[in-house]
């Protein structure tokens, strides 16, 4: 066989058996493992070699039968019809065999070459589980082969085995005795087996598939114009039903279930009968109605304390480097100018300010990540979905809502696009649409350098408080809004049951934590390096253009003159004039006099410091005097010339640059906005940092990064800049509560909003996703704003008012209301007798 053709593959198999484990196995391709049910949503592909064969791999998603009920198994079933496989991979969960068996009826029943990977051995061994591998392959005609996925091991006895079945004749479809419906799957059998189009070793299970009145079979047999067959499966049916009053895909199901249970008596031996496993003693506290959520909420806390509060102290070990290939940057570009620099210097700068801001962040995330790798591997995430569906309930939405919420960023550090996109394997039409809704309430990893900064600016003794009150806000609000939502214009849309099942616990390991903290820190810079720096231009463009008017402009050169006037008169008489004898000598002496401050702001040592010095009378000795204070008085008088002319320039530069973007495209924008957004204190600045986050998060902070410059010749954190900034202008921590709480609750990101129209395929809901969370945002910011303002509160204690208060609400809402009954027994008597 040529290397252009190769054998095709699929993996199939329930929910958290392992799959993704086994593919990365076979491929050698890294892909997200989680101990999570659903996290593969969509059909993943790779390749392997095997004896000179190359082996094409496709990882379906989690299902537990080929039933349509599901985007899951809608997925594994088209692949299966539309581009069958030469062989197929069953992975089952050797703790769980019996839920997994019915998947591989089918399978066998559709005629594939079919091989049985019987993952986590090594649990069903801790369990007590002894099964026998043998007489199960000769119970189920299908080569087994035993697996501990999470060490690799079986992987190379899993190549062999397909390998071998690759070359094997094609298999024959195998039979399962449905019992008072098998003459009937017989009958269509052989009628379904001579209809040109269909697959003739798949006509038993397409038989079977139209007893359980499915309604994609039954599509596929009516396009081949075979009306007749689909009558005489109806008339099957309604016989069937009549006689045992039960349904025949009922009776199928129960088939399958009663067949699995005597394999698994003939097979599997339980060696420590009456014994409570591991898994379920441990459940036994963490899933106590009273301790589960409990240890939730301490569990949330932790992760914050540990990433966000501890991971803080790493950025000032980052900040220096970050700064660093700052000054290496600026040192790069054209020179600075005296007044108006180069259009490049100020472009290129901006960007490196921009992903600066932005990659300090990144020990947060390492330790934010790795964190929550360990919730996903040890089996805890399942369990939170397990715990948060008892709550998810009662404002209208599913257990199957969770994952979404988990992706978007429950704890932070997810993101709103995943989020949604994961919302297509919710089943009911409702919760679905209330979870795209509100997913992007989530706290999404580009959201947490702007709670980072502003809680770092003003409640640096109460950042672990602060954050855990936005963590938890943002989820209340998301099901607040849900319940109006469900309860109004989605209330006539149908539900459907949450089932899930709870995979044991697991030790998760180093290696695998930390390449999920990498790989999704890497995403993370990834989009720094690609979204952030196309916004960063775009707000360049409209922050720089028109630009400084005309008769303005004209105003400040002649005050630049004035101020190198003022500079030459003080060095009168002085020898060290000669050395800025011209305007180009000046400009350099002004930018050899900044590079030195800033790097002199960054040396970590004394040392350092005093090569800084060194390096200014090795390779400037004529500027020396005015950069490096002197002792000799003609150098004292020219050092000091040399700060006023610096601090002169500074304020002109600011205050050009000041003007500059407040006469902006994006400044009058701002300015705009003002007349609204100033009962919740946002003022213009805070209003362009809001607009431009609206393309994407982080633009919020690296747009503020820019908008609160730093003088030429600093390296100061954002932190420092704006806190001084914004407290000298009267703004307060009153004022960053308002900011956070309009930005938990803002309108989802541009990539968010696409992903809405994507998935609920309206323009009108994507429009409404954007418009609602604005005026929410704005209402709530406004109220609290004003309403602490009038009654003196500061920002901790408003912000665990506004947390209180929107608790109590989510209470009142989710509490159950015993005197609602009557008050429709005596608005409607005549319908007292329906069950609420």
């Amino acid at each position: 066989m040529t290397e252009s053709h190769h054998h095709r593959i699929a993996l199939a198999g329930q929910q958290n058996c392992g799959k993704s484990t086994i593919f990365n196995i076979l491929t050698g391709l890294q892909q997200h493992i989680a101990n999570y049910p659903g996290v593969t949503v969509d059909k993943k592909s790779g390749t392997y070699m095997w004896q000179g064969q190359r082996y094409g791999v496709t990882d379906l998603p989690g299902a537990y039968s080929l039933s349509a009920f599901s985007p899951e198994e809608r997925v594994s079933r088209q692949v299966l019809l539309d581009e069958p496989p030469d062989v197929i991979v069953n992975v089952m969960d050797a703790t769980n065999l019996r839920r997994s068996l019915p998947l591989t009826f089918q399978l066998l029943e559709m005629g594939f070459r079919v091989i049985v990977a019987v993952n986590m051995m090594d649990a069903a061994r801790r369990r007590g589980l002894a099964i026998d591998l043998p007489a199960l392959s000769r119970r189920l005609t299908a080569p087994v082969v035993p697996m501990v996925g999470r060490s690799g091991k079986g992987g190379k006895e899993l190549r062999g085995a397909i390998a071998e079945a690759a070359q094997a004749p094609t298999a024959v479809p195998a039979t399962l005795n449905y019992g008072p419906l098998e003459d009937d799957v017989a009958a269509l059998h052989a009628r379904l087996s001579a209809i040109p189009g269909l697959d003739g070793r798949m006509s038993r299970w397409h038989a079977v598939k139209l007893l359980e009145n499915d309604s994609e079979t039954i599509g596929r047999v009516s396009r081949l114009g075979q009306t007749d067959v689909i009558e005489a499966a109806a008339a099957m049916r309604a016989r069937f039903e009549e006689a045992h009053g039960l349904s025949a895909g009922d009776h199928i199901s129960a088939t399958r279930d009663r067949r699995a249970a005597e394999i698994l008596g003939d097979c599997v031996q339980d060696t420590r009968h009456g014994t409570v496993p591991v898994s379920e003693r441990i459940d036994r506290v963490l899933l106590n109605r009273f301790v589960a959520p409990l240890f939730l909420i301490a569990t949330v806390w932790v992760i914050y304390q540990l990433s966000i509060v501890q991971g803080y102290e790493l950025t000032h070990i980052t900040w220096p480097f970050l700064a660093g290939l700052r000054t290496l940057a600026a040192s790069i570009l054209p020179d600075a100018g005296f007044l108006v620099d180069p259009q490049i210097r100020s472009l290129g700068l901006w960007i490196v300010d921009s992903v600066n801001t932005l990659l300090n962040y990144v020990p947060i995330f390492l330790i934010l990540f790795a964190l929550i790798a360990i919730l996903e591997d040890s089996g805890y995430m399942a369990r939170i979905a397990f715990i948060l569906d008892r709550i998810l309930h009662r404002f209208g939405l599913h257990g199957q809502s969770t994952l979404p919420f988990i992706l978007g960023g429950v704890f932070a550090g997810g993101c709103a696009v995943p989020g949604v996109m994961a919302t297509k394997g919710i089943p009911d039409a409702r919760a679905r649409l209330a979870t795209i809704l509100t997913v992007p309430f989530m706290n999404c990893m580009a959201k947490i350098p702007l709670y980072t900064l502003l809680i770092n600016i003003y409640f640096p003794d109460a950042k672990g408080l602060m954050l855990f009150y936005l963590s938890t806000i943002t989820v209340l609000a998301a099901l607040l809004v849900a319940k109006l939502l469900t309860s109004s214009v989605l209330a006539t849309q149908p539900t459907a049951p949450f089932v899930m099942e709870l995979p044991s616990y697991h030790m998760p390991t180093v290696t695998g934590i930390a390449r999920r903290a990498t790989d999704r820190t890497w995403m993370y810079i990834k989009k720094v390096g690609t979204v952030v720096v196309a916004i960063a231009v775009v707000i360049y463009v409209l922050l720089q253009f028109p630009g400084v008017p005309e008769d303005r402009m004209s105003a400040y050169e002649v005050r630049g003159e004035t101020v190198i006037a003022e500079f030459y008169a003080a060095l009168e008489g002085n020898p060290n004039l000669a050395a800025v004898a011209t305007p180009e000598d000046l400009v350099s002496l002004v930018n050899v006099h900044s590079t030195y401050k800033a790097r002199r702001l960054n040396a970590s040592s004394r040392a350092a410091a005093e090569a800084l010095d060194q390096g200014i009378r090795d390779n400037h000795p004529q500027f020396a005097p005015f950069v490096l204070r002197g002792r000799a008085e003609a150098d004292r008088a020219a050092f000091s010339a040399m700060r006023d002319l610096a601090n002169a320039r500074n304020t002109l530069r600011r205050e050009m640059q000041s003007e500059r973007i407040e006469s902006s495209f994006l400044g009058h924008i701002g300015r705009g906005l003002e007349p609204v957004t100033q009962f919740a204190d946002f003022d213009w600045r805070i209003n362009i940092a809001l607009l431009s986050s609206f393309a994407a998060r982080e633009s919020s902070v690296a747009t503020l990064g820019v908008l609160f410059d730093q003088e030429e010749g600093e390296n100061r954190a954002l932190e420092d800049r704006m806190g001084d900034q914004q407290r000298a202008e009267g703004r307060t921590a009153l004022s960053a509560v308002a900011l956070m709480l309009f930005f938990a609750l803002y309108p989802p990101c541009l990539a968010t909003v696409i992903m809405v129209r994507v998935q609920t395929q309206s323009t009108g809901w994507m429009v409404f996703s954007i418009v609602f969370p604005t005026i929410l945002g704005l209402t709530v910011a406004s109220v609290v704003f004003q309403s602490a303002t009038a009654l003196g509160l500061t920002g901790l204690e408003t912000m665990t008012a506004v947390w209180l208060g929107t608790f109590a609400l989510l209470l009142l809402v989710a509490l159950p209301k015993p005197w609602l009954p009557d008050l429709r027994q005596r608005a409607a008597p005549e319908i007292e007798d329906v069950a609420p």
